[in-house]
């Protein structure tokens, strides 16, 4: 991993200037740069409220975690982690306040494709979302098999970016905790994302990661928002399940989009709804969602036990009945005040 110069980050980033500025969220903003080299970079500096408390505990977890993933575990075969952000180095500005350089991602955010500002971007196709689905399973499998395995805790659309050949590849691990970690964290996540089992840090699971995972599902399947307030019913996990219970499963595809055929979208949503399933021991792995999703893509659709309507459909009006529990919880009153709990964001166009 390379030391950098401050100075050369601040001349590759016009001493971070707002028109190089491609992300903000509560932990960090997120820079342009392009170096001396030509190489285009992508600069993470703490956000002005923790530069003021001069708090990098954020962004050296991110760091930490990040340099874990480049190195070989002790799994076999070792996971692939083609998926995941690449850190590409650090550095300290006068205060000693940690950067991250990470490779650049010039096409923004899952989040920002799925809802443009304005509605003359064409939707991504039914292919281009399955490709997008496959590639962040296989990105969150990377990080459950590893050994140590890693919990990510902030699985959301904003922090699923896209490289040059529009490659997903999940980012932000400033939340992210490996098995063995010493510190215990209250909750975190992203409201509308986050596990409604995931109550105090001993329900940390690789499970939280599969119901979030799900939710991002849903978004791709829907292209509606985790969390929108402007619907009558604001969470889309809630939403899918309305339609669930009324057999309407086609009724939550993104209307944006026509399908070639039914057959693989009914699979992805039965997926979707294992992954939110109120028991988290009727949740799959993420290597069963992989192998699945495999066989959707590739048109070899089985439906195993764990994936089937009618499991799914128990299972979310389980899911329903326990999240009604857990609005009356103090971390459900937060996030309706707030939205983000504890959360990131690295995303954005240039």
């Amino acid at each position: 991993m390379e030391e950098f110069k401050y100075e050369e980050l601040v001349e590759a980033t016009e001493s971070f200037s707002s028109s190089r500025l491609i992300g903000r969220g509560s932990h960090g903003c997120v820079y342009k740069g392009v170096l001396r080299d030509e190489r285009v970079i992508a600069v993470k500096t703490l956000s002005l409220a923790l530069q003021a408390l001069h708090d990098n505990s954020k962004l050296y977890n991110e760091t930490r975690i990040l340099s874990s993933l480049a190195e070989p575990d002790n799994s076999s075969p070792p996971p692939p982690s083609d998926h995941v952000i690449k850190l590409l180095g650090t550095s300290q500005d006068p205060s000693q306040d940690r950067l991250l350089v990470l490779e650049f991602m010039p096409n923004g955010s899952l989040h920002d494709l799925l809802h443009p500002p304005t509605n003359d971007a064409p939707p991504p196709t039914w292919s281009a979302r399955l490709r997008i689905a496959l590639q962040v399973a296989r990105a969150l499998q990377s990080l459950h098999a590893r050994k140590p395995f890693i919990v990510h805790r902030d699985i959301k659309s904003a922090n699923i970016l896209f490289d040059s050949d529009w490659n997903a590849k999940l980012a932000d691990f400033g939340l992210a905790i490996m098995d063995g970690d010493d510190r215990l964290d209250s909750p975190a996540g992203t409201i509308g994302y986050l596990d409604p089992n995931y109550t105090c840090p001993s329900k940390l699971s690789r499970k939280n990661d599969v119901f979030s995972f799900g939710v991002v599902l849903l978004e791709i399947m829907s292209g509606r928002k985790a969390m929108d307030v402007t619907k009558q019913t604001a969470s889309t996990v809630d939403w899918a399940i309305s339609l669930l219970e009324g057999q309407r499963v086609m009724d939550i595809c993104d209307p944006r989009i026509s399908l070639p055929s039914v057959v693989p979208f009914r699979h992805m949503v039965h997926i979707a709804g294992r992954c939110v399933a109120a028991d988290e021991g009727s949740r799959p792995s993420v290597s069963e969602i992989v192998v699945e999703m495999e066989r959707v893509v590739h048109l070899r659709v089985r439906v195993p036990a764990w994936l089937s309507p009618w499991r799914s459909l128990v299972s979310l009006k389980r899911w329903r009945k326990h999240a009604r529990r857990c609005n009356t919880s103090t971390l459900a009153k937060q996030g309706a005040e707030g939205g983000e709990i504890q959360g990131d964001m690295i995303s954005g166009k240039v």
